[in-house]
């Protein structure tokens, strides 16, 4: 019952979620008789495509299959969290990007250099021999190893068209063949990538002795005063990550003064100061502007089209967009027909 209410918040309204809770005992009792006996099996994906800013295949699961998730979720998300760092922020109660967009600025006001990276295709690349040794460390429930087996499998060649091969040391033509990728958009996938990148994090903290570190999903900081030594830790970063069958990419993997500003989850960070990525601007103007097409048609209530400011605003506040909110929400919106 906590699983399906956590699996339905802000969800309510959906067919799938109606369907559901119209006979919601039964349902949950059909699940919970399928796990005992083992024979719970994932059903099948529905795919579509998102630009947020990248190209992304969404792959969303059936909503019983989302409880699911949630009640394994509850059970093995305490077993992990102990063991996080404390400066991972994506996916976590009490953390997220507003904590992260905070504390990679405390670090830009105590030291003079940043080296930034994110990964090439993570989700596509998570390898799941890889991920299921990392989890089974943790998991002793033989039933709970066998349902996360299910579900990491389900996953199987669903990303393999958003993957292009690498191969890494030690690989042969069998390598081509390991079963990678997580779908994008199931909650174990979130959680997974945070247990996936876990043992890297205290590669970073413990042998690289890196004291200014963070980490929200496939993006990492690391902070120095010494240019040099984040150079050398660059290296050692990319050599430590092919353990895990990941790359970075190495157009944006540069050591640079934090003066310079740090992109990092749609802002532009500096020491004193915060800005919006141009590209967010563009998309919100034109998402208003929609909004408000969709509201003078009657598509939408007011409500709902406020509901979509005020999220913009709450986002944003976090940078120092007074003149921009001002800007942009004191203009006249006129429907393109008039």
């Amino acid at each position: 019952m906590e699983a399906f209410q956590k699996a339905s918040r802000g969800k309510r309204g959906k067919q799938s979620t109606a369907r559901f809770e119209i006979y919601l005992a039964d349902h949950l009792l059909e699940i919970q008789a399928e796990l005992r006996s083992g024979d719970y099996q994932p059903g099948e994906y529905v795919h579509f495509m998102i630009h947020d800013p990248k190209k992304r295949r969404i792959s969303a699961a059936p909503f019983r299959d989302r409880v699911v998730h949630h009640a394994l979720c509850n059970l093995i998300e305490p077993i992990f969290e102990s063991s996080f760092i404390s400066d991972s922020y994506a996916n976590r109660i009490k953390k997220g990007t507003h904590r992260a967009i905070d504390r990679l600025q405390y670090f830009a006001r105590k030291y003079r250099y940043v080296l930034r990276i994110d990964l090439e295709k993570f989700f596509p690349a998570i390898d799941h021999q890889i991920l299921l040794g990392i989890l089974s460390e943790k998991i002793q429930d033989s039933e709970a190893r066998r349902l996360v087996r299910k579900i990491i499998s389900s996953g199987e060649h669903i990303l393999d068209s958003e993957y292009q091969m690498v191969y890494f040391p030690g690989d042969n033509l069998f390598s081509i063949h390991r079963p990678r990728g997580l779908p994008i958009g199931n909650l174990t996938s979130q959680f997974w990538a945070n247990c996936y990148l876990n043992p890297f994090d205290h590669f970073v903290k413990r042998e690289l002795r890196c004291k200014a570190y963070l980490r929200y999903v496939d993006d990492f900081a690391l902070f120095s005063n010494d240019k040099k030594k984040l150079w050398v830790w660059k290296a050692m970063v990319i050599q430590r990550l092919a353990d895990f069958r990941l790359t970075v990419h190495q157009n944006s993997a540069q050591v640079t003064p934090v003066t310079n500003g740090i992109p990092w989850l749609g802002f532009i960070v500096y020491p004193t100061h915060r800005k919006l990525k141009s590209r967010n601007v563009v998309k919100f103007t034109r998402r208003l502007r929609q909004r408000w097409d969709h509201y003078c048609d009657g598509e939408i209530s007011f409500a709902e089209f406020d509901a979509s400011v005020q999220g913009w605003i709450n986002h944003v506040r976090y940078a120092d967009s007074w003149g921009l909110r001002t800007h942009l929400l004191g203009k006249p919106l006129i429907k393109k027909s008039d």
